[in-house]
């Protein structure tokens, strides 16, 4: 693992904190997210200085539930569960279609609470080799006063100088391991002694290598039961991260347009 990597996601976080007066973290209970609360430990003397969002659909599984629940308790994070009450009333489910469902339960919960806590930051933990839409991200990303994505007007960002960063019209979206990959992630996670989700490690021939939702999720062929494993699995395997995700929301015009709606 590249040390530079870490740095350079401590800074960026630094400077999101520095930038910003009321910035939230976004953690969905897998590795990349649980990896960047670790880059806010280690960036903020062992404290996350500002309040974690968990997005609840109530589709996810037991075990991410349970997960979340006793980190919460062990590095005593200031969870806010996000959730969009009107719809899960109403019943809606991926059977309504996975798009729909993802820009009901997953954005607009998130653009609830934004609104309601006046968020102007939110750090999320997306990287541009995990989805070629993705790739067209910046570190540090606009939105729009109504929540949307412009990606055709980002910010230009060379020699790791990042402009405007406090004038997005709505909020702005950080990004601080953008850079990394997902072997990275792993590496990152095995250097520091990270806690894991369970779900990642494999039983009976199987893994998750990308969680979600349980209906639109599923484990993928794997003997790799330890970190070290998994590491050593990712150096060699030819199989796409998000291939168990659901394939309708991961074409690239699904994905491009959840995004511009505000999807993570």
């Amino acid at each position: 693992m590249d040390e530079q990597l870490i740095n350079d996601s401590i800074f960026i976080l630094r400077e999101t904190l520095a930038e910003f007066k009321n910035p939230a973290i976004l953690w969905s209970t897998g590795k990349d997210s649980t990896a960047s609360l670790g880059l806010c430990k280690e960036s903020f003397l062992g404290k996350i200085p500002f309040p974690v969002i968990h997005i609840d659909t109530g589709y996810k599984f037991l075990q991410m539930y349970e997960f979340r629940d006793a980190l919460v308790e062990e590095w005593k994070l200031d969870l806010i569960i996000a959730q969009n009450k009107e719809e899960r009333k109403r019943g809606l489910s991926p059977k309504d279609g996975k798009l729909e469902c993802c820009t009901k339960l997953k954005t607009e919960a998130l653009l609830q609470c934004l609104k309601k806590h006046k968020f102007d930051a939110l750090i999320l933990s997306i990287r541009r080799d995990e989805h070629g839409i993705r790739g067209k991200e910046r570190v540090f990303s606009p939105r729009q006063s109504d929540f949307t994505w412009s990606y055709q007007d980002q910010p230009l960002e060379v020699w790791d100088i990042y402009q405007n960063l406090t004038k997005a019209k709505g909020h702005t979206r950080v990004h601080p391991i953008l850079h990394w990959t997902e072997l990275e992630v792993w590496e990152y996670m095995q250097l520091r002694k990270l806690p894991v989700n369970p779900m990642y490690f494999a039983k009976n021939g199987m893994r998750y290598r990308s969680l979600g939702c349980e209906p639109c999720t599923a484990p993928m062929e794997s003997n790799a039961d330890t970190i070290d494993k998994i590491v050593e699995e990712l150096r060699t395997t030819k199989v796409a991260e998000r291939s168990g995700r659901a394939q309708d929301k991961e074409s690239s015009f699904a994905m491009q347009k959840l995004r511009m709606l505000g999807y993570m």
